[in-house]
């Protein structure tokens, strides 16, 4: 297999085993995810690891429950509101590992939108590299946004420093089943040759 054949092949994983992750192997994911590139070196990335059933457990509670008062201010149907909650909490429970990827705010050198957008930048090309290093080592993983939607109930829940802003929460753990492939937009679709 090629680099390129194998940055091709990461997929999203839904589904896991329940099999624990040695902590070796979640350490030498985060190492890499370190290495990423980042705007000034600031490095803005910080990393929460989440295998304790009961701190996932409130994490999915604190979620869910911001989650169905968005839905239900937006007007979905009750019905819809519970399958997704159902899903939710399925999908945080399966998860053997959830990696909360966060930026520390107190490191942007000027506070303007454009170094606020560039230490975000910074922050999700970690996760990019936090996610090819997990398939490296044979594990799945999916980036999830859900914590975007709920920055002060995750930061309460897990008591993290008030600059340490959640950007993504990634479900990590050994696929279970096939993964399903999807299909990619096509060159001509993304890419203007100038």
């Amino acid at each position: 297999m090629t680099l390129h054949d194998f940055l091709r092949s990461r997929r999203s994983v839904r589904r896991f085993k329940p099999d624990p992750i040695p902590d070796a192997i979640i350490e030498r994911i985060l190492n890499t995810a370190t290495y990423a590139p980042s705007a000034h070196n600031l490095q803005p990335w910080r990393f929460v690891v989440i295998k304790n059933p009961d701190v996932k457990l409130r994490l999915a509670k604190a979620l869910i429950d911001k989650m169905r008062l968005d839905m239900q201010a937006e007007g979905a149907a009750e019905s819809e509101v519970e399958k997704r909650v159902t899903n939710s909490l399925r999908r945080i429970e399966e998860a053997p590992v959830i990696i909360m990827l966060c930026r520390d705010a107190i490191d942007v050198r000027v506070n303007t939108p454009e170094e606020t957008i560039m230490n975000i930048q910074s922050t999700a090309l970690a996760g990019l590299q936090l996610l090819l290093a997990a398939h490296a080592e044979g594990l799945g993983a999916n980036w999830i946004c859900w914590p975007l939607y709920a920055m002060k109930e995750t930061q309460l829940v897990l008591n993290l420093p008030e600059t340490w802003e959640s950007q993504a929460m990634i479900f990590v753990g050994y696929a279970n089943g096939p993964v399903q492939l999807r299909d990619q937009k096509s060159l001509e679709n993304v890419v203007v040759f100038l």
